[in-house]
């Protein structure tokens, strides 16, 4: 510790504690800022956050529905009704919906998780009135025609076979998840499995819609430029009438603790350089190791992180590196670390590498001043980011997701708690042998011989 300490020159402290005191300011700001929250008598959870600094606002609305939810055989079924979404209802016709938010110059977009799926516009506080109308409307009435299924369907496998199956790396992170998780949901890829799709209709679809997507079943988020009474009664004006829907299967799965490593390996003729993806089972927020996984993360992160300063800049193993973590899961989830391995090293040099790389930290408590470090840029981009209104609208429906928005200051709390010990701990607990799925990606040499072996 002391050798890093002497390693800061004067100057680089000042600005250290600069920052510091900074993000105190920020924080306290940011627990100030007060959140009305709402239940109407259908279920509908409302959260308002009145930001006046400028004289816009954004409407999200958060159903608890992702891929963890999805019926046997019909992976996908909750991304391709997101796509479906923007088909139109028998008041707004297809692709109406985007066309109106444009034209009032506002944006719109959606996207699903694992955990939930999130639709939101962002426009003129004044233009609001029209995402709360287009919204309730499509909480109701889409129509799911056939012809519009069928098609994006289609548009969905597209957009796996571009996101996936022709990228070596995301494939390999699909089959390192699925090897990873046997019983829980979470084994599944979010866009679904490829032949799954293809057996999805328009009554999957139907029956997913119905079951899930119901005021009792969601949240409104609105922030911005705002008066939350005003907005509350125009959107009770709009929701209250929806009913409930019916009773939705619960997801009991609970993975069983893995007892030894798993291996898969993936060959791609497109690969020129190995790949490696390890996955460790960890558990999610707000479990007390979450904090120090997430600080312990950014301290490997980063190229002021561990593993590029050692793997990358400081030797000959690794063209890039990466540590990754996201605490913010209904159920526990995992951390990634890995890396393409440098010509001239090999994939069993960069492996252990990055295994002796943990081991430090399972071993010996990084200091404190790595920690504070770590720390502060957890705490920024948190907070930082709720400048944007977008994004302060989407911390409340995460933590909401997670059970209780409030939950976002415990969030911020446990992270300031977090102690170079605890970080020790949890690398010492978690990152062991039984504990990792390793996945490991190769140039197949053979494909490429027989490509060029071909006849013209």
């Amino acid at each position: 510790m002391k050798k890093h300490l002497r390693s800061v020159p004067a100057r680089g402290l000042c600005i250290f504690f600069s920052c510091l005191f900074f993000l105190i300011l920020l924080t306290g700001h940011a627990r100030a800022s007060e959140v009305r929250e709402y239940s109407l008598k259908n279920g509908l959870k409302v959260l308002v956050t009145e930001d006046h600094k400028a004289p816009v606002a954004t409407f999200q609305v958060w159903y608890m529905v992702g891929s963890r939810n999805e019926p046997e055989g019909k992976t996908g079924i909750s991304h391709l009704l997101e796509h479906m979404m923007f088909r139109g209802t028998s008041k707004f016709g297809s692709k109406v919906f985007s066309r109106l938010i444009q034209k009032n110059g506002g944006t719109d977009n959606a996207y699903t998780t694992r955990d939930y799926t999130m639709y939101y516009e962002t426009l003129s506080s004044d233009r609001l009135d029209l995402a709360i109308e287009l919204e309730s409307d499509r909480m109701e009435n889409l129509l799911l025609n056939p012809e519009a299924v069928r098609y994006e369907r289609s548009v969905v496998m597209e957009e796996r076979r571009m996101r996936y199956e022709d990228d070596p790396q995301s494939s390999l992170f699909e089959e390192v998840v699925a090897t990873a998780f046997k019983v829980h949901p979470y084994h599944h890829p979010v866009i679904g499995w490829m032949s799954e799709i293809k057996s999805i209709d328009r009554d999957d679809l139907y029956t997913h819609y119905k079951r899930y997507y119901s005021p009792d079943n969601a949240v409104i988020v609105v922030a911005g430029d705002v008066h939350a009474g005003d907005i509350l009664k125009k959107i009770e004006a709009e929701f209250t009438d929806i009913p409930k829907g019916p009773p939705r299967p619960p997801v009991t799965s609970i993975e069983p603790q893995q007892k030894g490593e798993k291996r898969v390996y993936l060959k791609r003729a497109e690969v020129k350089l190995p790949y490696i993806l390890i996955a460790y089972h960890v558990p999610n927020f707000p479990v007390k190791d979450s904090a120090a996984l997430d600080v312990l993360s950014s301290i490997l992160s980063g190229k002021s992180g561990r593993l590029y300063k050692d793997l990358v800049r400081g030797g000959e193993t690794a063209l890039n590196v990466f540590a990754s973590y996201d605490s913010l899961r209904i159920d526990p989830f995992l951390f990634f670390v890995g890396g393409t391995v440098k010509s001239g090293s090999n994939t069993k040099e960069l492996e252990q590498a990055l295994y002796s790389e943990l081991a430090k930290l399972a071993n010996t408590p990084p200091s404190e001043t790595e920690v504070q470090k770590a720390k502060n840029q957890v705490e920024a981009s948190f907070i930082m980011g709720q400048d944007s209104i977008y994004f302060e609208g989407q911390i409340l429906g995460m933590f909401e997701v997670l059970g209780d928005w409030k939950l976002k200051d415990k969030y911020l709390d446990m992270i300031r708690d977090v102690t170079p010990e605890d970080v020790r701990k949890v690398a010492e607990k978690y990152f062991n042998e039984n504990n990792r799925t390793v996945g490991i990606l190769i140039p197949d040499e053979r494909a490429e011989v027989e490509k060029k072996t071909e006849p013209e």
